[in-house]
């Protein structure tokens, strides 16, 4: 998961009131003055109520710019050359391009190889990693640039350096529309077999609502399995804790991914 700091302020409220009142009795001075306390409450509760009370819909946003994250990096060619990736392209290996389970497709990222400094630039456009313990997949062309070819993976940090076109950027005060908010959902299986992935959806439909398969285009194809449509990462992380634990679910290595509603690879 990305990490980003964020700056709070709170917002200033200019508020000016003025009381004319008859001189109170003298045996009534304190009630005047819890009279007054009351006042000035009560418009502030008002004023605060209508500023920050009701939660706004917000635009979907990226990771911010400066977010990063650091892992395990893998590479990838073929068989996945020339076939469609997830966001639709057809994914050329010798471009610079990646896969990342969760961020938005067209996410630009700096990855810098921390055994060598070597660092290049990808624009996310596929989903995986499919494999535990690691963040990111990278075209070849990028292996390449950071000389993790040979070793197959490598220790890096990603650095987001630009947002989608058309996704909002808090640090940028980016306000282009996009169609629709991200959502997350549960990877609990990949099968070759798409009767078996339809099993294991049928299964988890059945206890915790909602389940699809996602193909990924290969040789042969690759049905997923997703559980869930939560609205934040934080939401889908705690149902992968639960399908971990859930002895029927066999789902030891679920993990989190984002749910590309409309994909071409979506198949509900």
């Amino acid at each position: 998961m990305f990490l980003a700091k964020k700056l709070f302020r709170a917002p200033k409220h200019g508020l000016s009131t003025t009381l004319t009142l008859d001189p109170p009795p003298p045996g009534a001075i304190v009630s005047v003055q819890m009279k007054r306390i009351l006042s000035v409450a009560v418009a502030a509760g008002i004023l605060l109520s209508g500023c920050g009370g009701k939660k706004r819909a917000r635009l979907p946003v990226a990771a911010r710019v400066g977010a990063t994250e650091t892992g395990t990096a893998s590479w990838y060619g073929r068989p996945y050359h020339g076939r469609r990736a997830a966001n639709g392209e057809i994914y050329d290996m010798e471009k610079m391009t990646a896969a990342h389970r969760t961020l938005p497709f067209g996410t630009w990222l700096e990855v810098k190889n921390l055994s060598n400094d070597k660092a290049v630039k990808v624009r996310i456009i596929d989903r995986g990693p499919f494999v535990g313990g690691r963040i990111l997949d990278l075209s070849h062309a990028a292996a390449v640039s950071i000389a993790m070819v040979g070793p197959g993976v490598a220790k890096v940090k990603c650095i987001v350096i630009a947002p989608p076109v058309g996704m909002a950027d808090d640090s940028v005060g980016a306000v282009v529309p996009q169609p629709a908010p991200g959502l997350f959902a549960v990877q609990t299986g990949s099968f070759a077999d798409r009767r078996n992935a339809e099993r294991l959806r049928a299964s988890m439909e059945r206890r915790y609502g909602s389940a699809k398969l996602v193909v990924r285009d290969a040789q042969p194809a690759q049905w997923r399995v997703l559980v869930g449509r939560e609205a934040t990462e934080e939401d889908a992380a705690a149902l992968a804790d639960r399908l971990r634990t859930d002895p029927d679910a066999q789902a030891t290595g679920a993990f989190v991914v984002r749910l590309d509603e409309g994909a071409p690879d979506s198949i509900q």
